[in-house]
């Protein structure tokens, strides 16, 4: 089934568009939306007919909903447009492409306290894909661990919070995984290592620790997962390792949060997830994953493919793309080094903590977050009866182009409703 309908068969008004913007020219042929015109166009109709389409698009630049970069320096926009062309998978016939995206799995290895010379991973489409890779890792491991031994009712399972982002649900549901999602309580809206380890067991293929909620921004506590975790394999010798989603803090940490451990310099890490597209600093869409050594990265997953021109090793879910964010990725590092970093992502939480502080001195008005880890908070209506919801504020600010999102939170707090 199509997730994109339409209604070919039901002539209407909107089935056609004008194909010339300025003047009335009753000899010009109409262009039908849902199927090929018969004849080409001037190219500079063409592009103001997909232009006037896109102006009811809201505007990137005020979308605060979004973690994703919407603005770049000219001359990183500038190789991407150079580097469009470029197939990714084609290693042999762009070997300095290839060459760049060692090196940006190099650099984050690096920022996240790999052992030189030991880490693996490779550059996706974003992190809902470098998170189904980590899965799948994880998935593998667990299955030769249990080696001949696995019985056919057995299912392996999945331990994270309720607020992951939604690829771990389609990972799960994709892969025949069972999760097991901890719900929030109270004031508690992410995973805690108590309750971690309680839904852990011999099918538990590993444990998803978030480094910065999508929903209120705050980091899980991964070490004091993995310490609880490390208790559990003493106690029933359960070794289960953690898998650190860092789509937007594994961005954010290394540059403003140096103390805060939740990387590699954990054992019990075996990978991490990173959104180049968002704290990065990449127009979408790219992400990274990386595997502390070889050992945690089934070699039976990595595909050696004759073709193009040589053999290449590969693990994605897809194939070719452009070698563009790669590129951009790089000139960012290149660009900006760690100090660079470190002042944009400090600039960015000084902002969220400045608003989140000018939001909380709000009557009615109340902050969950302040902006403390990620750049992001949450807040909601204080207690009273206002006459408006989060949802109504959410629109009044559209209404100005501000898009800011309004949902309610997950399983066991579906009463509070918030704006982020």
């Amino acid at each position: 089934m199509s997730l994109h309908r339409g209604s070919p068969n039901r002539r209407s008004r909107h089935a056609e568009v004008s194909v010339n913007p300025l003047f009335a020219r009753p000899s010009m042929e109409s262009i039908p939306k849902n199927r090929l015109a018969r004849r080409p166009v001037d190219p500079d109709v063409a592009y103001q007919i997909v232009h006037d389409e896109l102006l009811l698009d809201g505007n990137a630049r005020t979308n605060l909903a979004t973690f994703v970069t919407t603005w770049m320096e000219p001359q990183g926009s500038r190789l991407m447009a150079e580097c469009a062309d470029k197939n990714l998978i084609d290693k042999d016939e762009y070997p300095r492409t290839a060459e760049l995206e060692r090196r940006c799995v190099n650099i984050l290895a690096d920022l996240w306290g790999a052992e030189p010379g030991k880490a693996v991973g490779c550059s996706t489409t974003g992190s809902s894909e470098a998170c189904m890779l980590g899965g799948l890792a994880l998935e593998r491991r667990w299955r030769k661990r249990r080696g001949s031994g696995e019985r056919p009712s057995e299912r392996p399972n999945l331990v994270m919070g309720v607020n992951v982002q939604v690829c771990w649900e389609k990972f799960c549901n994709y892969w025949d995984v069972e999760p097991r999602c901890v719900p929030m309580e109270g004031d508690r809206f992410h995973l805690t290592a108590e309750r971690a380890v309680e839904l852990c067991d011999e099918n538990t293929i590993g444990v998803v620790a978030i480094l910065g909620s999508t929903f209120d921004g705050s980091y899980e506590p991964v070490k004091e997962i993995a310490d609880a975790l490390d208790d559990l394999q003493e106690q029933k010798g359960l070794d289960i390792p953690i898998h650190v989603d860092a789509a937007s803090g594994g961005m954010i940490a290394p540059f403003l949060d140096p103390n805060v451990v939740w990387d590699f310099r954990i054992p019990r890490v075996a990978s991490i997830n990173v959104s180049g597209h968002k704290f990065g600093l990449v127009y979408p869409g790219v992400g990274w994953a990386v595997w502390r050594d070889e050992e945690a990265l089934p070699d039976e997953l990595v595909f050696r493919v004759n073709y193009l021109g040589g053999e290449m090793p590969t693990f994605t879910l897809n194939f070719s793309r452009p070698g563009s964010q790669v590129a951009a990725q790089y000139y960012n590092f290149v660009r900006l080094g760690f100090e660079g970093y470190r002042a944009v992502q400090q600039e960015c939480r000084d902002v969220a903590q400045q608003l989140a502080n000018d939001i909380g001195e709000c009557d009615a008005l109340e902050t969950l977050t302040d902006g403390r880890e990620l750049p992001a908070f949450a807040f909601k209506l204080a207690d009273g009866d206002h006459g408006f919801d989060v949802f109504d504020i959410s629109i009044r600010l559209r209404e100005g182009s501000w898009i800011v999102p309004a949902y309610t939170f997950p399983r066991n707090r579906e009463d509070l409703a918030v704006l982020r």
